[in-house]
């Protein structure tokens, strides 16, 4: 017979090893489609598209980001793959905010829970934000904080069939990709394990009554709280929409279900700690400023407006 921190440890146990898996294969399976895309789709067309000189390239890269089902973590070898093509800076951070937090999933749910008035106001915000912060970050100049190694390809990529001893011929294009996308994981493997070790922790001895008593109604800081709850917990786009109407049942204010969604969704602490190995501390900063901003003000608005 389980006592609850027994029960707790067990369920921290099985997310870490659910998750381990389901970010492996995620994390292989995006680096190695990047790959090949990137085999038939040169970098100066990516460059064109998503230039930072064409206006219209934020918008395109927020809707890139819309219609790609990934969430916070799995954004990250996409993200990888536009920094080696030489995207602009700022379409790429419009990329990486809008991902994960307009998610198709995401907001398929919140227009089945929450009806599309709040799904509209939750996209409008999310993409809005999401296309300013990215021109602000990149007319501020924080693509300094790039790690310069992370425009780089991986060696094996980089020296092709030289590397192998064998003639060009002989070694398969798909191959190379293969290469270059293990080195990729190779490198972000201890950031990715140190993130799901956390988050499983987090995930498995924070109970939602908890969540849901420091950000109720009568709360005047349930916004923020509730905010910066979501910054630490790495929740499935499948059950965020669900978690939140459960904690909406038990009291939690909507503007604060809002917070916590946008922070869970847009800035898992698993996701902060895998942008180490790409970002200087001083944008990983501007990121989780970025994050907590619009949770917390799409939180106040919503009140407001609903």
């Amino acid at each position: 017979m389980f006592d609850i921190n027994s029960e707790m440890a067990w369920q921290a146990l099985n997310m870490f090893g659910f998750l381990a898996v389901e970010l492996t294969l995620l994390f292989l399976a995006i680096s190695y489609l990047v790959g090949v895309l990137q085999l038939y789709i040169p970098p100066q067309k990516i460059q064109s598209i998503l230039s930072a000189k064409n206006g219209s390239g934020y918008i395109v890269a927020g809707f890139l980001g819309a219609i790609t089902p990934f969430c916070s973590c799995s954004t990250i070898p996409f993200l990888k793959g536009l920094l080696r093509a030489r995207a602009g800076f700022g379409t790429m951070m419009v990329f990486l905010f809008a991902s994960p937090l307009l998610n198709p999933i995401i907001i398929g749910l919140f227009a089945i829970t929450f009806g599309w008035k709040v799904s509209l106001f939750y996209f409008v915000i999310a993409m809005g934000v999401s296309v300013v912060a990215g021109y602000s970050l990149e007319k501020l100049g924080f693509e300094k904080y790039v790690k310069a190694e992370s425009y780089l390809e991986p060696e094996a990529k980089k020296c092709g069939s030289a590397c192998s001893g064998k003639p060009a011929v002989e070694r398969s294009k798909w191959l190379k990709v293969w290469d270059s996308t293990w080195q990729d994981f190779k490198k972000v493997l201890p950031y990715l394990i140190g993130g799901i070790a956390v988050g499983s922790l987090i995930y498995g001895f924070m109970p939602s009554e908890l969540i849901a008593r420091f950000a109720n109604d009568n709360n005047p800081f349930a916004v923020p709280v509730a905010a910066v709850i979501g910054i630490p917990l790495y929740i499935r786009a499948e059950a965020v929409i669900p978690l939140s109407a459960a904690l909406a049942a038990k009291g939690m204010s909507l503007g604060a279900v809002m917070a916590l969604i946008i922070g869970s969704a847009g800035a898992s602490l698993t996701e902060v700690i895998l942008l180490k190995s790409i970002f200087k501390n001083q944008m990983i900063a501007a990121f989780l400023v970025v994050i907590l901003s619009m949770a917390i003000g799409a939180g106040f608005l919503y009140n407001f407006v609903f």
